[in-house]
C-alpha cells in the first residue's frame, strides 16, 4: 500500500481583525438599545433584560482575545451586527473560492505541486455558501486542476474527516495528490447578538496537499501513519438553516437558523471523548503517547484543549506541546487544528512524532498520526 504524506499547507487570513475590546464595546450598545428600547416590557416581566458583557468574560470562557473577520464594519454596527459584502455576479469568482485560491496556492508552493499534479479537489467545511455547483469544482476550475472535486461537511472535524479521503485517494491509485481544502467564513453564521457565543468565531482557510510519499519532494512532508474518525448524533451543537427553511415563513430569520450550543454539554461529552480518540488512534498506530511530541488540537476553547491534553497525558502539558492559535484566531471550526499545524511544525526534526485532533459538531471526531519526514 502507497504511504501517504502531508506534503505542504497553506494558510489564508483575512486583512481586517477584531479585538476582544471593540466586539464588547458594540455588543454593549445594542443591549443598552435593546433594553431602553423594551424598558416597559421588561418592567412588566414579559421580556427579559439581556446582560452585557465583558473582555474579562470572554477570556475567561474562552482564552479567545481577537478574531480575523472577511469585513469588520458591519460586524461592529449595533444596529446590523453582520458583515457587509455584495453578492457576487455567478460569472465572478465566489467568495469561499476565493479564499480557498489563496491558500491553495501557498500550499502547492510549499510542496512544490502545480496543478498539473493534482487530481482530486476535496472543499471540507462547516457551512457552504451555496447548494450547488460544488465549491471544490469551482477552486479545481479556477486553479487549472484536471480531475474531479466534491464538497464535504463534517462541521469542525471537516479537516481531518478531509485527510482521511485524500490519503484513501492516494492509496487506492484514484488520486497522485490530493488538494483538501477549508474555507471557514463562520462570521456568516454567528449570532452577533448572543451574548455566550458572539466571540466565539473567526474566519480564515486553510489547504493541506496529501500525496504518495514517493512524489514528495517538499520540505514540508510528514508521513500520514494512522487516521480514525467518530461520530455521534448530538443536538448540542446545531444549525438549522437550510434550503427547506422557506417551506415555513415563521421560523425563517429565527435564531436557530444560526450557531447555537448547549456549551457546557459539550464540553462534558466531548473532552473525554476526544481524549480517548487521540489515545485509541496513537494505540492503533503501535504507538504510545509518550512518543507523541506534540498535539495539534481543534482550536474552539482553551479550556477544553487544556482538559484534553491533560487526559491524554496524564499532566498538563508543556507549553509547545498543544500549540494555541485561538487566542489570535478564534474559533476557526474546521481551519482550526490546521492552522496549529501550519504555524507550530516546521520546527520538528525528522522523525518527530504528532497527532492532529478535530472535534466538533456531529458530535464528530477526527485524529490523524503524522511522522516527520
Amino acid at each position: 500500500m502507497k504511504q501517504a504524506v502531508i506534503s505542504g499547507t497553506g494558510l489564508y487570513t483575512p486583512a481586517q481583525s477584531i479585538s476582544n475590546e471593540e466586539l464588547v464595546e458594540c455588543f454593549n450598545a445594542y443591549v443598552e438599545q435593546f433594553n431602553a428600547d423594551n424598558a416597559a416590557a421588561i418592567a412588566a416581566g414579559t421580556v427579559t433584560a439581556l446582560e452585557p458583557s465583558s473582555v474579562a468574560f470572554i477570556e475567561k470562557a474562552s482564552g479567545i482575545k481577537s478574531r480575523y473577520v472577511m469585513e469588520k464594519a458591519g460586524i461592529l454596527d449595533p444596529q446590523r451586527m453582520v458583515s457587509r459584502i455584495p453578492e457576487r455576479a455567478d460569472e465572478e469568482l465566489s467568495l469561499q473560492a476565493e479564499i480557498c485560491v489563496a491558500a491553495a496556492q501557498q500550499a502547492m508552493d510549499r510542496a512544490g505541486k502545480t496543478a498539473a499534479d493534482i487530481d482530486m479537489v476535496l472543499v471540507a467545511c462547516s457551512n457552504m455558501q451555496r447548494g450547488y455547483p460544488a465549491m471544490a469544482v469551482e477552486v479545481q476550475s479556477a486553479l487549472g486542476i484536471n480531475g474531479y472535486g466534491f464538497d464535504m461537511n463534517v462541521a469542525c472535524s471537516s479537516a481531518t474527516f478531509g485527510i482521511q479521503q485524500a490519503v484513501a485517494a492516494v492509496q487506492s491509485g484514484q488520486a497522485r495528490a490530493v488538494l483538501v481544502l477549508n474555507p471557514e467564513i463562520t462570521s456568516g453564521h454567528l449570532n452577533w447578538r448572543d451574548r455566550d457565543s458572539h466571540f466565539i468565531f473567526g474566519d480564515a482557510c486553510t489547504a493541506i496537499i496529501v500525496e504518495a510519499a514517493d512524489t514528495a519532494k517538499g520540505a514540508h512532508r510528514w508521513a500520514i501513519l494512522d487516521t480514525k474518525l467518530k461520530t455521534s448524533f448530538s443536538n448540542n451543537i446545531r444549525n438549522n438553516f437550510g434550503f427547506l427553511n422557506r417551506f415555513d415563513e415563521s421560523g425563517i430569520g429565527q435564531p436557530d437558523k444560526l450557531f447555537r450550543q448547549q456549551g457546557r454539554k459539550v464540553f462534558k461529552d466531548v473532552c473525554p471523548m476526544a481524549a480517548e480518540m487521540i489515545k485509541d488512534t496513537v494505540a492503533h498506530a503501535g504507538l504510545e503517547v509518550s512518543q507523541v511530541k506534540r498535539f495539534w488540537l481543534h482550536q474552539a476553547n482553551l479550556n477544553m484543549n487544556l482538559l484534553i491534553s491533560r487526559l491524554v497525558l496524564g499532566r498538563d502539558a508543556e507549553p509547545g506541546e498543544a500549540p494555541v492559535i485561538l487566542d489570535e484566531y478564534a474559533n476557526t471550526s474546521s481551519a482550526g487544528s490546521i492552522i496549529a499545524f501550519h504555524k507550530h511544525s516546521d520546527d520538528m526534526p525528522s522523525g518527530e512524532l504528532g497527532v492532529i485532533c478535530s472535534f466538533g459538531a456531529g458530535y464528530s471526531i477526527g485524529c490523524v498520526v503524522v511522522k516527520r519526514i
